[in-house]
């Protein structure tokens, strides 16, 4: 799942996006928010690894396979806000 601000992601200037990775098998807590099948382009019940954010190359995204409700972005947000030590 992409991370990266829409601006930064849309700016060719920038050649890396950061992003959370999805697992089937997720821990407890607010870094391992849970997330849905369907509207995400999921197939199964997951969660978002936040504790593992990573950048990567954009050349390495192939597609969009959907979009993350507004209540588990904010899941996942706050996960990020806490490991990051930004709250």
């Amino acid at each position: 799942m992409i991370v990266s601000d829409p601006d930064v992601t849309a700016d060719q200037r920038f050649g890396l996006v950061a992003v959370v990775p999805i697992s089937g098998t997720g821990g407890e807590g607010a870094l391992y928010p849970p997330l849905s099948p369907g509207r995400s382009g999921l197939r199964k019940s997951s969660f978002a690894l936040v504790d593992q954010i990573r950048s990567v190359d954009k050349r390495r995204i192939a597609r969009v396979f959907g979009r993350v409700p507004a209540e588990e972005l904010d899941a996942i947000d706050l996960g990020l806000s806490l490991f990051l030590g930004l709250a």
